[in-house]
């Protein structure tokens, strides 16, 4: 017996139609939970794209000029920080239009401060999280805010009204709009299509 089994061709292996493979593909698919649209409607195509989810929900749509912005914020607060720091003098005589007539750490002590602004400017300049992104925006608009306040106090106390510090007020509150128009837009939940 054992020649005569030796001998025999082996069987034609049996071969799957694609059709049947394809509903028992979707049947296992549906048993493992991928390949439908979940709660957000959308379609993961494997558990582990399931379970860590889909890095494009994640993903900054940033408006047009964003990261100009940024930029252009971080090189000005970095350019007024190191004026600040190396000449306080000249920088208060050119807003107020007078001499500084006390000591200059105080502007000096402005000028760590805006420095410290312009680090974070930086650092949101790099980043793709929309969070970071989002409180750069904030602790820029805060500044301007502040900002005008303080300067249109001070013009009130002092008494005068110079053209450099009314450029000044003016740029502070078009700065302010730009940067909470950016803030706004980049909250903003966008449309499912």
């Amino acid at each position: 017996m054992v020649c005569t089994m030796a001998s025999k061709p082996p069987a034609p292996l049996m071969k799957k139609h694609s059709q049947t493979d394809l509903i028992s593909r979707l049947k296992s698919r549906k048993i493992l939970g991928v390949g439908g649209e979940d709660d957000d409607g959308e379609v993961h195509r494997s558990k582990i794209s399931q379970m860590l989810g889909n890095e494009m929900k994640f993903a900054v749509r940033e408006p047009v000029g964003l990261r100009v912005w940024i930029l252009l914020s971080a090189v000005g607060f970095t350019a007024m920080a190191l004026m600040a720091l190396v000449f306080p003098n000249q920088l208060y005589e050119v807003v107020f239009e007078e001499e500084l007539s006390t000591t200059n750490i105080s502007v000096r002590l402005y000028g760590g401060a805006l420095l410290s602004l312009s680090l974070i400017m930086w650092n949101g300049l790099y980043t793709a999280e929309k969070v970071i992104i989002q409180w750069t925006l904030l602790s820029e608009a805060c500044y301007f805010a502040v900002q005008f306040l303080v300067t249109s106090i001070t013009l009130v106390e002092i008494g005068i009204l110079p053209n450099a510090a009314m450029l000044l007020l003016l740029s502070r509150v078009l700065f302010l709009l730009v940067t909470m128009a950016y803030y706004y837009h980049l909250g903003r939940k966008p449309k499912k299509i």
